[in-house]
């Protein structure tokens, strides 16, 4: 099984100090020493930007991809190892700009796996451009001044619901134990789970501090909020503001596509031998 001193990190890490991704790479460690597994049953899959460098900084095997393109990456990872525990780390640039649609694909077709958004409100790597996530009227290196970012933020989580992920949820990068306990929950889940994780970037956005964070995050509780009601989920998920919850906002069971897959009973793609006869029997009866 995996243990602390197993996970690395295998290289220099070369995030700005201060950064939130520490306490998300933390909380991801804590929560795979606590999911039992050995390590090759854990696969990473990373996009472009600073969250796209984790499985650089982890001892496990990794597939760093191009921007945008590690939902589908993930899905053909999940589909051909059922053994696998595939983990998505993107920011909120990449999973939701250019990575947008194969998010929502993926939760649409249920796919096991787990998503963590990187949410910063900003693009780190590049040097502070706003993102699909800077709120609106924001002023960052790209927004026209003094108006500031002209067009409404992507919501995360209302999108991964409507999309028709099964387990939704959000947590913050300053609560290791929080988010440990929502990433090792978003992985065991059976299906698409979708974590939105908010951390500042303290170099180029100056508005979603740590201060800013600690002063609104509050930790909704099953009392509270019904998890399994869609529509309370939805309304629960545009609360922002002076306060913002933390927490699981949706979870229900469904079929995944590796269940509605014509897939071998036994074992998976990765290590199954076709039946070449079988397969020529069918070619020549199509050609009859």
């Amino acid at each position: 099984m995996v243990e602390m001193n197993d996970l690395g990190p295998p290289t220099e890490i070369q995030w700005c100090p201060g950064c939130g991704n520490f306490g998300i790479l933390r909380a991801l460690k804590k929560a795979l020493v606590n999911l039992g597994q050995p390590a090759h049953n854990i696969f990473l899959v990373s996009g472009i930007g600073q969250s796209g460098k984790t499985p650089h900084f982890i001892d496990l095997n990794g597939f760093h991809t191009l921007h945008g393109r590690a939902v589908p990456i993930a899905t053909g990872a999940a589909v051909s190892n059922p053994n696998l525990h595939v983990i998505v780390h993107g920011g909120d640039g990449d999973l939701l700009g250019e990575g947008l649609g194969h998010l929502l694909h993926g939760a649409r077709r249920n796919v096991d796996i787990a998503v963590l958004i990187h949410n910063n409100g900003i693009y780190g790597l590049t040097k502070g451009q706003y993102s699909p996530t800077t709120p609106h009227g924001q002023v960052t290196k790209t927004s026209p001044p003094p108006s500031g970012v002209p067009m409404e933020p992507v919501n995360p989580l209302a999108q991964a619901i409507v999309g028709g992920a099964t387990f939704v949820a959000r947590s913050f990068a300053g609560d290791i134990d929080h988010l440990t306990d929502i990433i090792l929950k978003a992985v065991k889940h059976e299906g698409f789970a979708v974590v939105e994780i908010l951390q500042p970037c303290v170099v180029f956005n100056k508005v979603w501090t740590w201060d800013f964070f600690n002063e609104r995050v509050y930790q909704i509780s099953d009392d509270e909020h019904d998890s399994s009601n869609k529509a309370k989920a939805i309304q629960l998920a545009f609360e922002w503001g002076d306060r913002i919850p933390l927490g699981i906002f949706y979870a229900e069971q469904r079929r995944t596509l590796q269940r509605d897959l014509y897939l071998p009973e036994d074992g998976g793609l990765y290590n199954h031998q076709s039946n070449l006869e079988e397969l020529q029997d069918i070619i020549d009866d199509m050609l009859i």
